[in-house]
């Protein structure tokens, strides 16, 4: 791995499987129905990630570094930009947020109640917006 990839990790999207965060992989436009479903009991949070950007790569690891959001307290979603453009354009005309990346959404009863992307992206303040 080169100076870069020690910085940024490598390209694709696994190495969040480490992380703290129990992701649920968003692959399916089909699933944001599901998503709008769940929401009404729990919120939900869907993290938009391109998974050859730099800054979207030190946005996630922010995130999950921070995040200490129990699985009672909200249901994390992962969405691959790379390979799922097509949920993220939906993403945007269901909950009427502009695309972003990388971007976080919080999902409360069907409705986006919050969203920011780049370095706005906080795991504290999604915590806050539940």
């Amino acid at each position: 791995m080169g100076l870069f990839g020690g910085i940024f990790g490598n390209s694709d999207n696994k190495d969040t499987n480490t992380s703290a965060v129990k992701w649920n992989d968003l692959t399916e436009i089909k699933q944001l129905d599901e998503i709008v479903a769940e929401s009404a009991q729990t919120p939900v949070i869907i993290f938009k990630h391109s998974t050859r950007c730099g800054i979207s790569r030190m946005a996630l690891k922010g995130f999950e570094n921070k995040y200490s959001i129990g699985e009672e307290q909200a249901k994390p979603y992962f969405l691959d930009l790379l390979n799922h453009r097509d949920i993220s354009n939906e993403i945007a005309n269901r909950f009427g947020v502009m695309h972003q990346s990388p971007q976080v959404l919080v999902i409360k009863n069907g409705t986006a109640v919050y969203n920011e992307s780049h370095d706005g992206i906080d795991a504290n303040e999604v915590k806050g917006r539940l």
